[in-house]
């Protein structure tokens, strides 16, 4: 029997302060809809200040109760990060959660992928995932504690050809979640990875209509028959994120309807 996408309700997520880097498209907007959903305060972070405005616009009249601020910045500038770290203290007087949802891809060739491209996709992916949680780590220990959800990916976890650079930056954003989840939790800190499969967003659908992505092919390969939506994944943002997994910390938690499964 086919079940209808029901989310979860976490009365406890009231009132948190959020972070959320890459929050505004995507499966960072996602995201952002599900933790103002629950009554968050959000401080939005994107590189796109257009997006970021709309985004916030939306948010607002969706849930007027909340408090959306924004900032536009660079994950890979530590003065962009610090700037956000400071507004989001300022308008809400903590950082409880920290998502980092901002990311880029990379599918190139191994022998066509430039060294300006390897950097640019683990500067973005991985080196910028570490100054956010590093730079909120820092107040969390001295407010007592907090969570900190890293958006990897399924192929950080498993190897994809053409996408070397993209392949090790979330491998390594997933290595980087244990280690701090392990050194920051005698500070309250959970640290966890969330690993999404093939989402269907803007991002992908560009891949689509590029070539770069085969849907047929990944419909098919998917035991659920299909792409994930952005809010799916984001629902297991405000489980991970919530009290209800108050003894979950330090693991890549995966949405991506059975595609790494050992079932072909």
């Amino acid at each position: 029997m086919k079940r209808e996408f029901a989310p979860a309700t976490y009365p406890g997520l009231k009132g948190r302060a959020v972070l959320n880097t890459g929050g505004a498209k995507g499966i960072g907007y996602a995201m952002a809809q599900s933790f103002a959903r629950h009554g968050a305060h959000l401080l939005l972070m994107d590189m796109d200040g257009a997006a970021l405005v709309e985004a916030a616009a939306k948010l607002r009249a969706q849930f007027p109760e909340v408090r959306v601020e924004t900032h536009s910045g660079s994950v890979t500038d530590e003065a962009d990060v610090e700037a956000a770290c400071a507004a989001c203290e300022g308008a809400f007087g903590s950082i409880d959660i920290l998502l980092t949802n901002a990311g880029i891809s990379m599918n190139r060739p191994s022998t066509a992928l430039t060294l300006d491209e390897w950097r640019r996709a683990i500067d973005v992916n991985l080196t910028g995932t570490f100054i956010c949680a590093q730079a909120v780590a820092k107040r969390m220990i001295a407010q007592g504690g907090g969570v900190i959800l890293n958006t990897a990916s399924m192929w950080g976890l498993a190897a994809s050809p053409r996408r070397a650079a993209y392949c090790a930056a979330k491998a390594g954003v997933i290595s980087l979640t244990e280690t701090l989840a392990g050194e920051w939790a005698p500070h309250g800190i959970r640290v966890n990875a969330i690993c999404p499969g093939y989402i269907r967003t803007a991002l992908t659908d560009e891949l689509i209509g590029n070539g770069k992505l085969d849907l047929p092919a990944i419909e098919a390969r998917t035991p659920m028959g299909r792409m994930g939506t952005p809010e799916e994944v984001a629902e297991m943002a405000v489980y991970l994120a919530s009290d209800a997994a108050v003894f979950i910390t330090g693991h890549a938690h995966l949405s991506d309807g059975g595609f790494l499964a050992r079932t072909f």
